[in-house]
């Protein structure tokens, strides 16, 4: 069964859950709108949702060094009390965030931190790219868009794949977690340091990690 937009939009309204999740809940579901909500609500992304209001000013800054020390990172994740965030499952998402970082490397922690200036120089490459295929120019236009997709899912944390399980974006596990703890998470900023980087932030010709 096919899922359109008016789905969606209807579910979104009735879980205040975001526009991805509630397309996907629906294709999971085959469309069926009371077992979308339901699986939203498993999920903890429904309840998650509406946890977004709240204040959250609590919370761990966690590290991790890797390779010996060639790589560092530091991460700042926020909850709504100090107890959830010396909780087990709280310290254990946090590790993981670091892990993901460690090992994807990403720019930012949403896409929406991506500058003007970052975005209109990807599209130029890409429409390079584009006209080179010699392909129609509404077709080049998609190519952009696809690309420039790409590229932003990539280096968003969020919208990354977990690397330990690549069926849950970062955003799915932390709206999980939000869901179990009854608490809102944030993650709110990062960093990652790697031995001999550039200090513009570019990895060094030859060097490979």
């Amino acid at each position: 069964m096919g899922v359109t937009a008016k789905d969606v939009k209807e579910l979104r309204e009735a879980t205040g859950a975001g526009m991805m999740d509630c397309k996907k809940a629906l294709q999971e579901c085959d469309g069926d709108f009371d077992k979308a909500a339901n699986w939203l609500r498993e999920k903890g992304i429904a309840s998650a949702a509406k946890r977004q209001d709240r204040e959250a000013k609590e919370g761990s800054v966690a590290s991790y060094i890797h390779m010996g020390g060639k790589i560092g990172v530091l991460v700042e994740v926020n909850c709504e009390t100090d107890f959830v965030a010396r909780g087990e499952l709280f310290q254990e998402f946090c590790k993981n965030v670091c892990l993901q970082i460690c090992s994807t490397a990403p720019r930012w922690v949403r896409r929406d931190e991506a500058t003007p200036e970052e975005i209109e120089a990807e599209k130029a490459i890409y429409a390079v790219q584009a006209k080179e295929s010699g392909r129609p120019e509404t077709v080049q236009q998609k190519i952009v868009e696809g690309k420039l997709n790409k590229w932003l899912k990539e280096n968003s944390l969020l919208d990354q794949e977990f690397v330990k399980n690549p069926d849950v974006t970062i955003e799915e596990l932390m709206k999980e977690l939000s869901g179990k703890i009854g608490e809102k998470i944030d993650i709110r900023r990062f960093a990652r340091f790697q031995l001999g980087e550039a200090i513009d932030g570019r990895k060094p010709a030859g060097d490979e990690e």
